[in-house]
């Protein structure tokens, strides 16, 4: 009871809560043409590669994006590129809406449709610098809980689209939560007078030249791409494979979709007790064994199953990933955060084009699912390469920090 008292006076209240709804209402956002592409397919004929295109554009848009409004947070801050990203993610929404008559310009909205997945890069530092060091787990614990916003749109885009008989429908009521959080959050955020200083390019150059940047954004491209990939492809795949109907596609995605969001700072603490090598080197393992399962194309309820203990890995695997990240870069989190969480999303573009194109070319989803499995499995190699390296630099033996860790960055 005291610890959540010192929470609550540690730092602002509102501006945590504008950051979650901010976040959460634009993952909602991100992601919405995942359940609703097998809808959409009716009105504009998709092959197997066009689907996956479309539903991997957004992903890609906010990889691309995040690091735009990463930028203008360190210059402007926080609340104004969050008022900023809301404005222009009702863009894509009206056009969508009211204006889209072709396939080519749907790819357009699709590909704006990452401003809102670029919200993470306002949301999390307006709750973040908020909170002193022995709060930022829990701090960004509450804000990146948003990415639940996925869990939304599996379960009601497409039956909000099927009882108005329209998808486009859909894209015109998103604008009201996201007007709603709009005015909540201009009412109710507030930057922290500790704003840091603006980084210069140089500042990300230096960060680039390190090898262990680049190792961690290997690791996050597999587990969040994992993640954001599969929760805007996985209607597809149950629609197309198994032959549901586009809502009860969506409700199947959910439940795994839900495995990856809730397991994610269950990774986080569990790195912390058993440290975050020894998490990784399981959780790969694992979700790799599963994806390879997956590609023998079992049946339904076996392959729901599956996916759903893959999900959860790859949630895990998040949280353990930013359980490592600060112990490393304890002076430049706030850089490296973007770029990593760039790389994740552009692992998020990645996968759907990966099913999608072997299914194109080949007939099955087996081979896709086989070679994603294989990049897993991979990251296991990667890990006993490197575990030595940051033992001796910045870790203990089992994988722990030497000095008191930060905590998990739910980014």
């Amino acid at each position: 009871m005291a610890d959540r008292k010192g929470f609550l006076k540690s730092g602002h209240t509102p501006s945590l809560f504008s950051a979650f709804l901010y976040f959460d209402t634009s993952f909602m956002i991100w992601v919405l043409l995942g359940p609703l592409a097998v809808i959409i397919m009716n009105d504009y004929p998709m092959d197997a590669a066009q689907k996956a295109n479309l539903v991997a554009l957004p992903i890609l848009g906010g990889s691309i994006l995040r690091l735009v409004l990463g930028y203008f947070t360190d210059v402007i801050g926080p609340k104004r590129t969050g008022q900023i990203g809301m404005i222009l993610t009702m863009i894509p929404l009206v056009w969508g809406w009211l204006f889209v008559n072709s396939l080519s310009q749907l790819y357009i909205v699709a590909l704006l449709l990452g401003v809102a997945g670029a919200s993470f890069a306002a949301a999390l530092p307006l709750a973040s610098r908020w909170y002193p060091p022995q709060y930022q787990g829990l701090a960004m614990g509450i804000a990146g809980a948003g990415n639940s916003g996925t869990v939304f749109t599996t379960l009601f885009a497409n039956r909000i689209a099927q009882h108005y008989g329209s998808w486009e429908v859909v894209f015109g009521l998103a604008l009201i939560p996201i007007a709603i959080v709009f005015i909540v959050f201009t009412l109710l955020a507030k930057d922290s007078p500790n704003q840091p200083a603006p980084r210069k390019l140089s500042d990300y150059g230096a960060v680039l030249k390190q090898r262990d940047t680049w190792m961690f954004c290997i690791l996050y491209s597999v587990t969040f791409g994992g993640f954001v990939g599969l929760s805007n492809y996985l209607t597809i795949f149950f629609n197309t494979q198994y032959g549901l109907d586009p809502v009860r596609a969506a409700d199947f995605t959910t439940i795994c979709v839900i495995a990856g969001s809730l397991f994610r700072p269950v990774g986080g603490w569990l790195a912390d007790k058993l440290g975050g090598i020894r998490m990784l080197l399981l959780l790969y393992g694992f979700a790799g064994i599963m994806l390879a399962c997956i590609s023998t194309l079992p049946s339904l309820g076996i392959v729901t199953a599956l996916l759903f203990a893959g999900m959860m890995a790859l949630g895990m695997g998040n949280g353990s990933v930013f359980q490592l990240v600060p112990q490393r870069f304890q002076n430049e989190i706030g850089i490296v955060t973007g770029i990593v969480g760039a790389a994740g999303g552009l692992g998020g573009y990645f996968l759907p084009k990966i099913l999608g194109s072997l299914k194109q070319s080949t007939g099955s989803y087996g081979p896709g699912f086989l070679i994603i499995s294989g990049v897993a499995l991979a990251c296991v190699a990667l890990i006993f390469i490197i575990q030595g390296s940051w033992k001796r630099s910045f870790l203990d033996n089992g994988g722990k920090a030497r000095a008191s860790s930060s905590a998990s960055i739910a980014s």
